[in-house]
């Protein structure tokens, strides 16, 4: 079942395709053969195919003659006994439009948001199986530019390479009302090569992340699009454009801490390369139990907890070799003082310390997105303390999304019936 947006309000109705067939006239023999020769029996009674039926078009959405279309609408319809169904759409000009025709065979949506106050006509040809068409137009003025508009921004760079556990992050300048979410997921599309299972959960109004099931596969090269360019966002407010983004996948790099051991395990590509020893969260400071990713790196910085802590806890120290992995605090990091402790017992106020050396060897060899997974300390990672996206199970972050699930191995899920722009 497809949701459509409604061209005048912004919110959603919900419409059926009619599936074409075929009828075929039944022949019976009610009585058994006892004619002599090669004659028919008596009950014999011949038949024949009735002709097929004439297919037919209609679209729903905009309306003919509509005006104040919002940019982002795209084209509905509904095509009776038809085997077959295009859809154009021109401007004033006579100039065609690009699209893609949804799965559900009865939506069309353009490639990118259509000019502000510009006139179009669209056209829609339905073929029967008696090969004759059946056309429907209909011709819409776009909305005027609307003077609220919703910023549409990508934590990533066009073209960066990232860790196998980077999710693709999405945020808008204003909250995305709930009954909205939907709408703008809708236009939201993941395409990876090659093909990974993912959905989009939404962890704030203003945020929006996709992963896939799994760490991505390295080497995977990923797009992401957001149409946001003219849809309807709620009171008023309308995306600014749209927003297409390029990344790439790097090696698989994967730490592993555990707090018994006091050791860190480094694989690439699932071949340990490295052990490294580390000093956790002390009792009072514990670090946290999860999985979380490297959010930002810093090759020197200054530690500042004096406002935190006060003056006889709090501290000022330069620190090396910095790898964020926590908003509250905790950071892989080089800690020369405790490198006597390292390996054996934990002092440090929740981050993981490593040598200077080791330091330095993380720091060339991990990127932003990056996993690793501590075990076994006295305190449980909240979720949202971080890029925490790993640290939720797959059925958990499934229900962040704001439509149906459903598999889709390549490309964002979508449920049967949505729009694949």
């Amino acid at each position: 079942m497809r949701v459509v947006q409604d061209h005048l309000t912004g919110r959603t109705g919900r419409r059926r395709v009619l599936a074409a067939g075929v009828l075929a006239a039944a022949l019976a023999l009610t009585s058994a053969c006892t004619g002599s020769g090669g004659d028919k029996p008596s009950s014999w009674q011949g038949g024949g195919e009735e002709a097929a039926p004439k297919a037919s078009a209609t679209i729903t959405e905009p309306k003919a003659d509509a005006t104040d279309v919002p940019a982002s609408t795209g084209i509905v319809f509904t095509a009776k006994d038809a085997k077959d169904t295009t859809v154009a759409l021109t401007d004033a000009a006579g100039k065609a439009v690009e699209g893609k025709l949804a799965a559900d065979g009865a939506s069309w949506l353009p490639d990118g948001a259509l000019e502000y106050g510009g006139k179009y006509t669209a056209t829609v040809t339905a073929t029967g199986e008696d090969g004759k068409p059946a056309t429907a137009t209909s011709a819409f003025t776009v909305m005027a530019k609307p003077d609220k508009q919703v910023r549409v921004t990508s934590f990533l760079a066009d073209n960066q390479v990232v860790g196998v556990g980077m999710p693709l992050i999405v945020k808008f300048g204003r909250a995305v009302p709930e009954d909205y979410r939907d709408d703008v997921q809708r236009r939201m599309t993941v395409t990876s090569t090659p093909a990974q299972e993912g959905v989009w959960h939404w962890v704030s109004p203003t945020e929006v992340r996709y992963r896939p099931k799994e760490f991505w596969q390295p080497g995977t090269t990923v797009s992401y699009r957001v149409q946001a360019g003219g849809l309807p966002m709620g009171g008023g407010w309308y995306g600014r454009s749209d927003l297409t983004v390029d990344v790439k996948i790097g090696p698989s790099v994967v730490m592993q801490v555990d707090n018994k051991t006091k050791r860190m395990t480094v694989t690439k590509d699932g071949k340990v390369v490295k052990t490294i020893l580390v000093s956790l969260g002390k009792k009072s400071t514990p670090s946290s139990s999860g999985t979380m990713v490297v959010i930002e790196k810093l090759r020197k910085t200054v530690f500042d907890t004096m406002e935190e802590l006060g003056p006889e806890e709090g501290y000022r120290t330069k620190i090396d070799y910095a790898q964020r992995l926590t908003w509250g605090g905790e950071l892989i990091h080089a800690a020369p003082w405790s490198e006597g402790q390292q390996g054996s017992t934990n002092v440090s106020h929740g981050c993981v310390n490593v040598s200077m050396k080791d330091g330095a060897w993380l720091f060339a060899n991990t990127k932003i997105g990056d996993p690793i997974t501590v075990k076994g300390t006295e305190r449980k990672l909240q979720n949202g303390n971080g890029w925490t996206d790993w640290n939720m199970s797959w059925d958990e972050y499934v229900k962040g999304s704001a439509l149906p699930y459903e598999p889709d191995a390549g490309n964002t899920p979508t449920p049967s019936a949505e729009p694949t722009p």
